[in-house]
């Protein structure tokens, strides 16, 4: 019986810039502050707590906003590199149309955001949580993704390549069209949440094992060299 191929997962649309943006100097991170085409570099906000803040069509460079809570953060066209977003709790977030490389991501938490057409690239997203969140049309490339839970989160056209998913968990959730490539699965949890995905033939086998563990299927020890089956034997007689 032939499997049943998963449909090629989608890559992310880039945002949209400006040609030219307003650089922005002593800005303040405050409830509902919006911020248009700007570009920030170097600012820091370490800590900050503010509801409804909105980055749109900027660019963020070497920001500091690690340990910010900023509960429905929304990033609109957006690009940022270098930035230090380290246990930035952003619940219910919207993160539409962005480009996020080579940045501080640990332990942030993306709980019941919703991220289309996001690019991560370079990033360490190690211990982040993606519970209940939704994923569409987003990469994850070259990022440190260890231990990070995906609880009952739904991805969509989600790309993982040469990513290391160590200890990630994929408990109850749920794929379409999705594919990793060149991606370290050790010690993956609920592997059976990846139905749904493409993987290399090389990561199936490695799987293998976790696989029949999940199924409940015992695995045989090989005959010893020289004894046949007693099935065999009799019918030799």
């Amino acid at each position: 019986m032939a499997c049943a191929v998963p449909a090629a997962a989608g890559s992310p649309d880039p945002p949209e810039l400006p040609s030219e943006l307003a650089p922005l100097d002593d800005a303040t991170v405050e409830a509902e502050a919006s911020f248009l085409e700007v570009e920030l570099s170097g600012d820091s906000w370490p800590g900050v707590e503010a509801k409804d803040v909105s980055f749109k069509a900027s660019r963020l460079a070497n920001v500091d906003l690690s340990g910010a809570v900023l509960e429905r953060l929304w990033l609109s066209h957006c690009e940022l590199s270098g930035c230090d977003l380290a246990n930035l709790q952003a619940t219910a977030a919207r993160v539409q149309k962005a480009r996020i490389a080579d940045s501080r991501m640990t332990g942030i938490a993306f709980a019941e955001a919703t991220l289309s057409d996001v690019t991560f690239r370079g990033c360490r997203i190690d211990l982040a949580a993606f519970g209940f969140a939704q994923l569409e049309r987003v990469t994850f490339a070259d990022c440190v993704l260890a231990q990070s839970d995906f609880l009952e989160t739904r991805l969509e056209h989600v790309r993982f390549h040469d990513c290391d998913l160590t200890g990630a968990d994929f408990r109850g959730a749920r794929l379409q069209a999705c594919e990793l490539r060149r991606c370290n699965l050790s010690g993956i949890e609920h592997v059976s949440g990846l139905r749904g995905a493409s993987l290399e033939w090389p990561s199936i086998v490695e799987l293998a094992g976790v696989w029949a563990a999940e199924l409940g299927i015992g695995v045989l020890d090989r005959d010893e060299a020289g004894e046949q089956p007693e099935a065999q034997s009799r019918g030799e007689r």
